[in-house]
């Protein structure tokens, strides 16, 4: 649903400035619900309550979570605040370069007021899935996501031919997304019945012991997203269109990311965090072996289609209306060098989450000060020669070295060790890739004819040949004897 909402928005309103514009005012909570959501806070979460669900009563256990429940609303309603107050400031910080514009500089300060509250929504859903997660209810958490997507084509749809500003739309689509998210969980919350009547409680322990393993984790779990962030920075002084080029290409690379890698992390915490607290180590080194042995099964092969099929899958979804071939070839640019980092984005929220789990912050902080500061050094290398597409590139480095140096800690604190049979399942997945790459540049079209074709066309080659890929991939897995039941089945996790 999040690829069919940007083929929407972009036939709609296309790589315009005010599309640059709703991206900035768009990113800027969606990066802290990264952090708030997905990232720092679940990881730091998850692990407490776990801890307190095996050691502590239920009463304890209820009063925990009224307490975090809380004390994590009135930090984000200040936060909201503050915000909402200093809007032209946090567009100037994140956006410097709309200083020269100030139509865009108008829309991203006029959209971000409507779209951060959407921080305070969604940073208490996830509060709620984080819960259903641990006791091991994944259906609904991992279902909520796509109302922001229904949100977000509703309003594209409906709403924005009736505004002055018709881009202002997506804004309200977002607010109206974090209200329906939020609402969404309450009754599942109540059936755990775990929907106890929020505290602040800053001095309860537990609060305590979140907040000191959530703070830390706030630069280092989502390296990722900070980024792309900086990425940002960087593009408010490009051309007009370029942060759209760079939102478009990142969303169809991060697809394998959201669907798998996400699922994978969300699915390997809870029993990391369990296995620790049994003091399980062979079983924890296990299903890290196992999330890790998962994400490359899946991440190298969706990078390298990604990567090959990046203009293919451009023209197919999004060249249409306001969504010109111009804009296809920049988009290209950029989402050929992303594809490079999808497995590293994978790798990373598992190698993190055997960190977390341990409720060890301090190693994830500082692989991730090393990556953003090659992050940052890159940018300013590489945007000259590249321009946008260098901005790609250097995450796509920065985040791969990311995974490199966590997987090297993780290995010297002695929690992780390879399995045996590593060196064969390595051959197996060099295989199966050669030849999928093989098929793809044997059979591929030349971008020309994608795009001359129509919609209709376009669709059906992109199909055969994803599907071509995938079926080539798996029977050369097959053909070199790996076993697909060991993997789908999870036993290492369970």
């Amino acid at each position: 649903m999040g690829l069919v909402r940007d083929m929407v928005t972009a036939h709609v309103f296309g790589a315009s400035a005010g599309m640059d514009a709703f991206f900035v005012a768009f990113r800027i909570p969606n990066f802290m619900r990264r952090l708030f959501a997905e990232g720092s806070f679940s990881q730091a979460f998850v692990p407490v309550l776990s801890e307190y669900k095996e050691k502590h009563s239920e009463e304890e256990v209820k009063d925990f979570v009224a307490g975090m429940m809380g004390t994590l609303g009135a930090a984000l309603l200040i936060i909201t605040i503050i915000v909402e107050l200093a809007t032209p400031l946090i567009v100037l910080v994140f956006a410097p370069g709309y200083w020269r514009d100030p139509y865009r500089f108008h829309q991203a300060t006029s959209m971000l007021r409507l779209t951060f509250p959407y921080l305070f929504l969604i940073a208490m859903t996830a509060f709620a899935g984080s819960i259903m997660n641990t006791y091991n209810r994944f259906a609904v958490p991992a279902i909520t996501p796509v109302l922001l997507n229904f949100a977000m084509i509703g309003t594209a749809v409906f709403l924005a031919p009736h505004l002055a500003q018709p881009v202002h739309a997506l804004a309200w689509g977002v607010f109206l997304a974090g209200v329906l998210q939020m609402c969404f969980q309450i009754p599942f919350l109540r059936q755990l019945k775990m929907l106890p009547r929020p505290r602040v409680q800053w001095r309860h322990p537990g609060v305590r012991k979140v907040l000191r393993l959530m703070v830390p984790a706030l630069f280092g779990v989502s390296v990722a997203q900070i980024s792309i962030l900086v990425d940002t920075l960087f593009a408010s002084f490009l051309p007009i269109g370029s942060v759209s080029w760079l939102y478009y290409s990142d969303r169809l690379t991060s697809f394998p990311l959201g669907v798998f890698g996400v699922a994978i992390a969300t699915v390997v915490l809870p029993h990391l965090s369990a296995q620790r607290a049994k003091e399980d180590s062979s079983q924890f080194s296990a299903t890290i072996d196992w999330g890790l042995r998962m994400v490359l099964l899946i991440g190298l092969p969706a990078g390298l289609g990604l990567f090959m099929l990046s203009g293919p899958m451009l023209a197919s979804f999004y060249l249409s209306g306001t969504f010109t071939v111009h804009d296809l070839i920049m988009t290209n640019k950029s989402m050929m060098m992303f594809a490079l980092g999808v497995p590293g984005f994978m790798l990373v929220k598992i190698l993190a989450a055997g960190f977390y789990a341990q409720q060890d912050i301090k190693t994830p902080v500082r692989c991730a000060a090393i990556a953003m500061g090659c992050n940052v050094v890159l940018n300013m290398a590489l945007i000259f020669p590249l321009r946008h597409a260098g901005l790609a590139l250097s995450t796509s480095i920065s985040s791969t070295l990311n995974a490199v140096l966590l997987a090297v800690f993780l290995w010297r604190k002695g929690t992780w060790r390879f399995q045996p049979e590593w060196r064969r399942y390595g051959t197996q997945l060099f295989a199966a890739n050669a030849s999928m790459m093989a098929l793809l540049i044997w059979v591929t079209p030349p971008m020309a004819s994608w795009a001359l074709w129509s919609r209709g066309v376009r669709v059906s080659w992109l199909l055969g040949l994803v599907f071509g890929a995938m079926f080539v991939y798996l029977a050369v897995l097959r053909i070199v004897g790996l076993e697909f039941r060991r993997f789908l089945s999870a036993r290492a996790v369970h």
